[in-house]
Protein backbone atom coordinates (compact mmCIF):
# COMPACT_ATOMS: atom_id res chain seq x y z
CA UNK A 1 0.00 0.00 0.00
CA UNK A 2 3.04 2.35 0.42
CA UNK A 3 2.85 3.04 -3.35
CA UNK A 4 -0.72 3.82 -3.15
CA UNK A 5 -0.15 6.40 -0.07
CA UNK A 6 2.67 8.32 -2.56
CA UNK A 7 0.14 8.13 -5.39
CA UNK A 8 -2.49 9.49 -2.66
CA UNK A 9 -2.92 13.82 -3.28
CA UNK A 10 -2.33 15.54 0.60
CA UNK A 11 -5.47 17.23 1.49
CA UNK A 12 -6.30 20.72 0.31
CA UNK A 13 -4.24 19.75 -3.23
CA UNK A 14 -6.16 19.10 -6.50
CA UNK A 15 -6.15 16.26 -8.06
CA UNK A 16 -4.70 17.08 -11.19
CA UNK A 17 -3.03 13.79 -12.45
CA UNK A 18 -6.66 11.69 -12.48
CA UNK A 19 -8.68 11.54 -15.00
CA UNK A 20 -11.96 12.43 -14.18
CA UNK A 21 -14.81 11.83 -15.87
CA UNK A 22 -18.62 13.00 -15.71
CA UNK A 23 -21.44 10.30 -14.67
CA UNK A 24 -22.49 10.97 -18.47
CA UNK A 25 -19.62 9.19 -20.01
CA UNK A 26 -19.51 6.04 -17.81
CA UNK A 27 -19.67 3.12 -19.59
CA UNK A 28 -19.98 -0.59 -18.40
CA UNK A 29 -16.53 -2.33 -17.75
CA UNK A 30 -14.72 -4.62 -16.11
CA UNK A 31 -11.64 -2.59 -14.49
CA UNK A 32 -11.51 -0.06 -12.16
CA UNK A 33 -10.94 3.34 -13.79
CA UNK A 34 -13.76 5.12 -12.88
CA UNK A 35 -12.82 8.61 -10.74
CA UNK A 36 -15.56 11.23 -10.92
CA UNK A 37 -16.89 13.58 -7.94
CA UNK A 38 -21.04 13.60 -7.42
CA UNK A 39 -23.73 14.56 -4.64
CA UNK A 40 -25.71 11.58 -2.84
CA UNK A 41 -29.44 12.48 -3.51
CA UNK A 42 -31.00 9.53 -1.79
CA UNK A 43 -29.89 6.22 0.31
CA UNK A 44 -31.86 2.82 0.62
CA UNK A 45 -32.00 1.13 4.02
CA UNK A 46 -29.05 -1.27 4.26
CA UNK A 47 -30.01 -4.72 3.81
CA UNK A 48 -27.76 -8.09 4.34
CA UNK A 49 -27.42 -11.44 2.20
CA UNK A 50 -24.84 -14.30 2.76
CA UNK A 51 -21.28 -13.45 1.43
CA UNK A 52 -20.07 -15.15 -1.75
CA UNK A 53 -16.16 -15.90 -0.30
CA UNK A 54 -13.16 -17.24 -2.14
CA UNK A 55 -13.42 -21.24 -1.41
CA UNK A 56 -10.59 -20.89 0.26
CA UNK A 57 -12.12 -18.28 2.52
CA UNK A 58 -15.08 -20.66 2.67
CA UNK A 59 -12.59 -23.70 3.72
CA UNK A 60 -10.66 -21.66 6.43
CA UNK A 61 -14.21 -20.66 8.00
CA UNK A 62 -15.21 -24.24 8.31
CA UNK A 63 -12.15 -25.52 9.93
CA UNK A 64 -13.03 -23.49 12.80
CA UNK A 65 -11.54 -20.10 11.39
CA UNK A 66 -14.73 -17.61 10.98
CA UNK A 67 -16.55 -20.24 14.19
CA UNK A 68 -18.92 -21.79 11.49
CA UNK A 69 -21.26 -18.47 11.19
CA UNK A 70 -22.06 -18.05 8.60
CA UNK A 71 -20.55 -14.47 7.38
CA UNK A 72 -23.46 -11.77 6.15
CA UNK A 73 -22.02 -8.73 3.75
CA UNK A 74 -23.97 -5.70 3.74
CA UNK A 75 -25.01 -3.34 0.82
CA UNK A 76 -27.08 -0.60 0.37
CA UNK A 77 -27.89 1.62 -2.63
CA UNK A 78 -27.60 5.47 -3.03
CA UNK A 79 -28.95 7.68 -5.74
CA UNK A 80 -25.92 9.94 -6.84
CA UNK A 81 -25.85 12.76 -9.41
CA UNK A 82 -23.31 15.42 -11.18
CA UNK A 83 -24.57 18.17 -13.18
CA UNK A 84 -24.93 15.92 -16.46
CA UNK A 85 -26.37 12.24 -15.13
CA UNK A 86 -27.35 9.97 -12.19
CA UNK A 87 -26.40 6.54 -11.37
CA UNK A 88 -27.20 4.01 -8.40
CA UNK A 89 -24.10 3.59 -6.44
CA UNK A 90 -23.76 0.58 -4.24
CA UNK A 91 -22.20 1.02 -0.73
CA UNK A 92 -20.64 -1.77 1.07
CA UNK A 93 -20.18 -2.49 4.76
CA UNK A 94 -18.79 0.16 6.33
CA UNK A 95 -19.76 2.96 3.54
CA UNK A 96 -23.43 2.31 3.74
CA UNK A 97 -23.10 4.60 7.24
CA UNK A 98 -20.25 6.86 5.66
CA UNK A 99 -22.16 8.64 3.50
CA UNK A 100 -25.59 10.54 3.76
CA UNK A 101 -28.00 12.52 1.13
CA UNK A 102 -26.50 15.82 0.71
CA UNK A 103 -22.86 14.39 1.01
CA UNK A 104 -20.31 15.14 -2.08
CA UNK A 105 -18.48 12.28 -2.61
CA UNK A 106 -15.31 12.03 -4.83
CA UNK A 107 -14.60 8.18 -6.33
CA UNK A 108 -11.00 7.16 -7.08
CA UNK A 109 -10.42 4.08 -8.67
CA UNK A 110 -14.08 2.87 -9.30
CA UNK A 111 -16.02 0.56 -11.28
CA UNK A 112 -19.55 1.18 -13.72
CA UNK A 113 -20.60 -2.68 -13.89
CA UNK A 114 -23.29 -5.27 -13.37
CA UNK A 115 -24.06 -6.41 -9.83
CA UNK A 116 -26.42 -9.32 -9.16
CA UNK A 117 -29.46 -9.38 -10.64
CA UNK A 118 -28.35 -7.82 -13.08
CA UNK A 119 -28.23 -3.99 -12.04
CA UNK A 120 -25.61 -1.89 -13.32
CA UNK A 121 -24.47 0.32 -10.41
CA UNK A 122 -21.69 2.21 -9.94
CA UNK A 123 -19.22 1.00 -6.54
CA UNK A 124 -15.63 1.28 -5.18
CA UNK A 125 -14.86 -2.12 -5.40
CA UNK A 126 -11.67 -3.70 -4.10
CA UNK A 127 -9.43 -1.28 -5.56
CA UNK A 128 -11.46 1.92 -5.71
CA UNK A 129 -12.12 4.31 -2.45
CA UNK A 130 -14.51 6.62 -2.10
CA UNK A 131 -14.25 9.80 0.33
CA UNK A 132 -16.46 12.66 1.56
CA UNK A 133 -15.16 15.71 0.22
CA UNK A 134 -17.86 18.16 0.89
CA UNK A 135 -21.77 18.96 1.65
CA UNK A 136 -25.10 20.27 -0.41
CA UNK A 137 -23.11 22.99 -3.10
CA UNK A 138 -23.27 20.75 -6.05
CA UNK A 139 -25.33 21.09 -9.20
CA UNK A 140 -27.07 17.65 -10.10
CA UNK A 141 -29.51 16.36 -12.66
CA UNK A 142 -31.75 13.34 -12.01
CA UNK A 143 -31.88 12.33 -15.69
CA UNK A 144 -30.50 10.84 -17.41
CA UNK A 145 -29.69 7.75 -14.86
CA UNK A 146 -26.87 5.63 -16.04
CA UNK A 147 -27.67 2.91 -14.30
CA UNK A 148 -31.79 2.91 -15.93
CA UNK A 149 -29.82 2.48 -19.51
CA UNK A 150 -29.70 -0.65 -21.75
CA UNK A 151 -26.30 -1.62 -22.84
CA UNK A 152 -24.96 -4.23 -25.67
CA UNK A 153 -21.71 -4.66 -27.51
CA UNK A 154 -20.35 -2.26 -29.57
CA UNK A 155 -20.51 -3.75 -33.36
CA UNK A 156 -17.09 -2.27 -34.36
CA UNK A 157 -15.20 -4.10 -30.86
CA UNK A 158 -16.82 -6.44 -29.25
CA UNK A 159 -14.90 -5.40 -25.95
CA UNK A 160 -16.81 -2.39 -25.49
CA UNK A 161 -20.53 -1.32 -24.62
CA UNK A 162 -22.54 1.37 -26.16
CA UNK A 163 -26.24 2.27 -25.27
CA UNK A 164 -28.83 0.07 -26.50
CA UNK A 165 -31.99 1.75 -24.86
CA UNK A 166 -33.43 3.94 -22.56
CA UNK A 167 -35.43 1.71 -19.84
CA UNK A 168 -36.20 4.47 -17.74
CA UNK A 169 -35.22 8.41 -18.02
CA UNK A 170 -35.32 8.54 -14.03
CA UNK A 171 -34.16 5.71 -11.24
CA UNK A 172 -37.09 2.86 -10.97
CA UNK A 173 -35.79 2.66 -7.51
CA UNK A 174 -35.48 6.47 -6.25
CA UNK A 175 -39.13 8.52 -6.72
CA UNK A 176 -37.79 11.18 -8.10
CA UNK A 177 -37.35 14.81 -6.20
CA UNK A 178 -39.44 16.80 -7.40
Amino acid sequence: MAHREADAPSEGTAVSSIRTVKLKDLVPAATNTVNTTFIVLDKAAPSARPSHRHPHAQAARDSGGGGGREEKEVTCLALVADETAAAHFLLWGGECGAFEPGDIVRLTDGIFSYHRGNALVLRAGRRGRAEKVGEFTMLFVETPNMSELQWGPDPNDGRRMVQEAVVSPYSQIFKPLR
